[in-house]
């Protein structure tokens, strides 16, 4: 919900919420019918277990290319260089990473080139959230931007560092790039 707002007082009030949640769903349910082949990366050995078992009671037809859990530690470049080629082998269209920010979006960046037109995209605690292994914020969380807080509230040990550091460098941003545009003038030009 950051996100929407952030893009709706830069000029796109239609910007809608977009979790990686309904991401997720809704684009596994696009691909069924062209025949996406899925990885999952991410999150623990028992986590994907029972997502496996949750996804393909969802849906039935679902292409499951592979599922990794990686070591809880960065990884050096011979292990991303072999983790590239076991999950090019397994030729999927997209790959789901679960690994929680920043570290899945560092992730991403350094495979990339390594997963030539293969989509990446991060989604952080949806593996739990569709494995059943962590509760989904009731929905008025999610409307009113709160969800962050649920996830706290829900694991304070994990998440109070990232909250503590990531919220106000994001609301300092925002706010950064909210005067550049409306003193620039570029909510005034075409887009």
């Amino acid at each position: 919900m950051p996100l929407a707002w952030y893009l709706r007082s830069l000029g796109e009030p239609q910007q809608p919420r977009v979790n990686g949640y309904d991401l997720t769903t809704r684009t596994i349910e696009h691909g069924l019918v062209r025949g996406w082949r899925h990885y999952f990366y991410g999150a623990s050995p028992e986590t994907l277990a029972q997502l496996r078992v949750e996804v393909l009671r969802r849906w039935p037809s679902i292409e499951i290319a592979g599922m990794h859990a990686p070591p809880f530690r960065s990884l050096s470049t011979t292990e991303l260089e072999a983790t590239g080629q076991a999950i090019r082998d397994t030729t999927p269209d997209v790959v789901w990473v679960g690994l929680g920010m920043p570290k899945q979006e560092k992730w991403m960046a350094d495979m990339r080139c390594r997963l030539p037109g293969t989509v990446l995209i991060g989604i952080g605690a949806v593996f739990d959230f569709l494995a059943g292994t962590k509760a989904h914020a009731p929905g008025w969380m999610q409307r009113a931007g709160l969800e962050w807080l649920f996830r706290l509230g829900t694991e304070p040990r994990r998440l109070w560092r990232r909250y503590l550091w990531n919220n106000p460098a994001f609301l300092s941003l925002w706010a950064r790039d909210v005067v550049r545009f409306y003193t620039v003038g570029e909510h005034t030009q075409q887009r």
